[in-house]
């Protein structure tokens, strides 16, 4: 082989600089946030107007997100954030894209701003207890291993 090895190096590191993963791994909450340079609640609340996405939960509630989740939350950020689209008219384009009128033609445009204060945490104790529910579940997990 004699090569130094850097297109193999290449190919385990992902866009990010970190030991990628293979390209159709599953991926956690925290990585796809990371990825999307989105906050993980923001990720939750899009799960419960898009009932599309729906990512694996294991023990403890544990999100895994497949390739496919993760292009489509690619494609509903773009809608949101870069073309302007409420939540509603987003799922409206998901659904059928041929409804592509762009983002003023929706009857909902007033309805943003209260989605919008819905995807900031009413309950940050909530959250934080289902994210200690989540580390006591790894903690057991890594007990078992070391025991």
């Amino acid at each position: 082989m004699g090569g130094n090895g850097t297109d193999e190096q290449s190919s385990l590191f992902s866009a990010n600089g970190r030991r990628g993963k293979s390209p159709a791994a599953y991926r956690t909450i925290s990585e796809v946030a990371t990825d999307l340079d989105l906050p993980q609640h923001v990720l939750r609340f899009w799960e419960t107007k898009f009932p599309v996405l729906s990512p694996l939960k294991r023990g403890g509630g544990r999100r895994y997100y497949r390739p496919e989740d993760v292009e489509l939350l690619r494609r509903i950020k773009t809608l949101l954030h870069a073309e302007g689209y409420t939540i509603k008219g987003a799922q409206r384009v998901l659904r059928d894209p041929s409804a592509r009128g762009g983002p003023d033609d929706a009857d909902d445009v007033e309805d943003g701003a209260e989605e919008a204060a819905e995807a900031v945490p009413s309950d940050p104790r909530g959250e934080l207890s289902e994210i200690l529910t989540e580390l006591k579940a790894l903690r057991r997990l890594l007990d078992d291993k070391a025991g």
